[in-house]
């Protein structure tokens, strides 16, 4: 319990020090916003007037925002900062991801031994990227919950477990995932642990059952009949549309993502597979679904965080064994250091990566800026631009109520024009006073504050850490002059 507590309490610093969600987010963060203020006023809803590119289903929004209701509740009784509320639903979904990931490490210790469970959770504690993730609102954090799911009951040989969660996976949150479970699948179909009779008499209800909630929960909130994952998968795969937000070289997921997520935990991996040929039917799979997935040109990070887990468990593997056997020679004594000295050299790549990201939300910074120096002032009327809407802002972040502050995010007005100049405060995203989107508003307003963000890491062998992490102006936080 002692490791579980600090894997938790780990997830919980990565909430606190980077609080504020980027433009992927938005849409589960404002609608978990909106459930839980709105109701069932649909008109009311972010997304009827920023519905973005694709839909993506409610249900998991839904779902984060009724556990979540209660403490919310409390809070907004006890007249809390609304943005108190974000914390919250960032917390609750954290903390579903958690319990997935305790089911999917009770299912390790059950087939590789207590020992590598325990070093599942270690290593996961001194990793950025799966704690970092555990509490963002994204489409791939909700369909970690479930996969983790799957996968734990795959370890278990609960196939009736492990088709329902893949079905809810696949289905709802991410169409893609239909490789990586699909690949476990096989297996189990190769080896016949499980028969195609199983698999039917399972299959075909859940997935009718699935495709039926999504189509009618979905067409409610989006006033609209459809089954968003179809439409997703159908833009960014068969339309391959993903790519107009940029392309990576094809194995950019084995040369920069994966090492980024493992840190020195990669040199790991193969010792682990020395040890325990068991772990082929773990990365078989996760290689597989890898390198199939890396035929889309688009690539993020994000898109393979499920990976993570099943990887880690050859690290485990192979952390447990070397730490068993240090006491039989003084070469294994240093191997077992060296096995201990890896974790702190992914808490000193953690750490600097938590660093950078909480420098990665200007405008989350700039609105709370704002209404701290505009605390004392009502009749506000402040336009959110979208570089600032896309770093940091949410309706979480709107604390003033609408009769003393409105916020606006009208895009495509002209800077400088007519319609701008009726706002008091302005939010602008640009780097420079100069540019086209500031210049305008030199002679009517005024520069209250300026919020740097990260820029880029310089190198500097003359200090330690030898790097400088430069920041660069972003978000203006302009006021109109009074006559």
């Amino acid at each position: 319990m002692y490791l579980e507590a600090l894997l938790a309490a780990v997830v919980l610093i990565h909430l606190f020090i980077c609080p504020y969600t980027k433009v992927e987010e938005s849409f589960n963060l404002q609608a978990m916003h909106d459930v839980l203020f709105n109701g069932l006023n649909i008109e009311s809803y972010d997304h009827i007037d920023f519905p973005g590119v694709v839909p993506r289903t409610f249900i998991g929004p839904i779902f984060v925002s009724e556990v979540a209701y209660p403490l919310g509740y409390f809070a907004i009784v006890l007249g809390a900062n609304k943005f108190l509320s974000q914390y919250i639903v960032r917390a609750t979904l954290g903390a579903c991801v958690l319990y997935s990931f305790f089911l999917f490490k009770h299912a390790v210790s059950q087939e590789f031994g207590r020992n590598v469970g325990k070093w599942l959770v270690l290593i996961t504690a001194t990793q950025f990227h799966f704690c970092f993730y555990a509490t963002r609102p994204l489409p791939n954090t909700f369909a970690l919950c479930v996969v983790l799911l799957a996968c734990a009951s795959w370890l278990s040989q609960d196939h009736r477990k492990f088709i329902w969660a893949s079905a809810v996976a696949i289905i709802l949150f991410r169409a893609e995932l239909v490789l990586f479970l699909g690949f476990l699948l096989f297996q189990e179909l190769q080896s016949r642990r499980l028969t195609l009779g199983t698999f039917f008499k399972n299959a075909v209800p859940t997935g009718i059952l699935c495709l039926a909630c999504t189509i009618l929960v979905d067409s409610y909130f989006w006033q609209r009949w459809l089954w968003p994952e179809g439409e997703v998968f159908w833009y960014n795969t068969v339309l391959n549309k993903s790519s107009n937000w940029g392309t990576s070289p094809f194995l950019w997921y084995f040369y920069s993502a994966i090492p980024r997520m493992l840190s020195s935990s990669l040199l790991l991996v193969p010792v682990g597979l020395y040890f325990d040929k068991r772990l082929n039917d773990i990365l078989c799979p996760v290689l597989g679904f890898v390198f199939l997935f890396s035929f889309l040109p688009h690539k993020e990070l994000r898109f393979i965080i499920y990976v993570v887990p099943m990887l880690n468990v050859a690290v485990a593997c192979a952390c447990s064994r070397l730490w068993q056997n240090r006491m039989k020679s003084d070469f294994r004594k240093l191997l077992a250091v060296l096995t201990c000295a890896h974790l702190a050299v992914n808490l000193a790549t953690s750490s600097g990566f938590l660093y950078i990201s909480q420098l990665n939300y200007p405008g989350g910074l700039a609105m709370r800026r704002l209404h701290e120096i505009e605390s004392d002032s009502k009749g506000v009327h402040v336009h959110i631009d979208v570089a600032t809407a896309q770093t940091g802002v949410s309706r979480f972040t709107q604390t003033y109520p609408h009769w003393t502050w409105i916020y606006n995010k009208t895009e495509g007005l002209p800077p400088g024009g007519r319609e701008m100049n009726r706002f008091t405060h302005l939010l602008v995203g640009d780097d420079s006073l100069q540019s086209p989107h500031i210049q305008p508003y030199l002679r009517t307003h005024d520069v209250i504050e300026t919020i740097a963000a990260f820029e880029k890491i310089n190198l500097n062998f003359q200090k330690i850490p030898p790097f400088d992490v430069i920041v660069e102006p972003k978000i203006w936080i302009l006021k109109k002059k009074t006559r």
